[in-house]
């Protein structure tokens, strides 16, 4: 029997995008029927940030993430539905005096953190543990979040039902989620996501996977992704080296140089890859019994 690979696409992400491309999902119609288009395209789970319907800027709003789940549960089609948690820890220091943050500093409450995940009740919900210095077009910020604050969120998903996917953009993140995993606060097989190829996080690279991989605890789910023109060879190496796989329009825009992708083209287009290495993609009832899913 071959091996299944849980093979998640990031349908939008939160970050500036090139407003040429054609058909980038923006309004919550356009996430949901995005996520749709995964799913038939054979994607096992689908992550899904929002964004203000009119500037197309990233955004927190519940009610929004509550629209994109709601279309996506009302189609009937089985997907592994994974919310991101990761917003609310943006920091802006006044280049003036860094120990104040500039009014665009958006650094909340874990209560409010969650706020999404109570409304939606998600199967898997991202858990970005990190802290350190990124950068999304021009904005350079601190990406600021406490162990004490990534200790009350994973606390509060286990409360929930709600599997972390534990966000990694270094080792020592991986040493913090195993140090979660100790101190009882992740229930299951835990899931790590390698995030490689941010400015100032983990290079892209085979080694930096191996070696990453090689910190992780007995039992753990992983998978791996990189970002742009790394999307599809950090697919394969994820596959490789036995871990799950990610792809979508957060990460990478393009199939080729100057050719748009859609969501759907680079989900046939991983599976392909996975398929032709002699593994099989994962359904969304087989990723729900691998990583022991709740809300369903």
């Amino acid at each position: 029997m071959s091996r299944k690979v849980i093979l998640t696409c990031a349908v939008t992400g939160n970050a500036p995008f090139n407003a040429k491309h054609p058909a980038f999902p923006v309004t919550p119609k356009q996430i949901a029927e995005s996520c749709v288009e995964a799913a038939g395209a054979g994607a096992s789970i689908v992550h899904i940030h929002v964004r203000n319907p009119a500037t197309g800027h990233g955004t927190r709003d519940p009610e929004l993430f509550k629209e994109v789940v709601d279309r996506v549960r009302a189609s009937g089609v089985n997907i592994v539905i994974n919310l991101t948690c990761g917003m609310g820890a943006f920091f802006l220091p006044d280049p003036e005096n860094e120990a104040v943050g500039l009014p665009e500093s958006d650094v909340i409450p874990t209560a409010e953190r969650v706020k999404h995940l109570e409304m939606c009740l998600p199967e898997i919900a991202s858990l970005d543990i990190t802290t350190g210095n990124q950068v999304e077009g021009p904005l350079e910020f601190v990406y600021l979040n406490t162990t004490r604050t990534l200790r009350q969120m994973a606390k509060r998903f286990q409360e929930l039902g709600v599997k972390p996917e534990l966000e990694t953009f270094s080792p020592g993140d991986i040493l913090f989620g195993n140090q979660l995993v100790k101190e009882g606060l992740i229930d299951g097989p835990p899931l790590y996501q390698m995030v490689l190829g941010v400015l100032w996080g983990a290079p892209v690279g085979a080694e930096t996977m191996i070696y990453q991989r090689g910190l992780l605890p007995q039992g753990a789910q992983w998978a791996a992704f990189g970002i742009g023109r790394e999307q599809m060879p950090m697919a394969a190496q994820a596959a490789l080296l036995g871990g799950n796989v990610r792809v979508g329009l957060e990460d990478n825009l393009y199939l080729s140089r100057g050719v748009f992708a859609t969501n759907g083209q680079l989900v046939e287009r991983a599976r392909s890859i996975i398929e032709n290495m002699g593994m099989s993609i994962a359904s969304p009832d087989e990723t729900r019994e691998i990583l022991q899913l709740k809300n369903y």
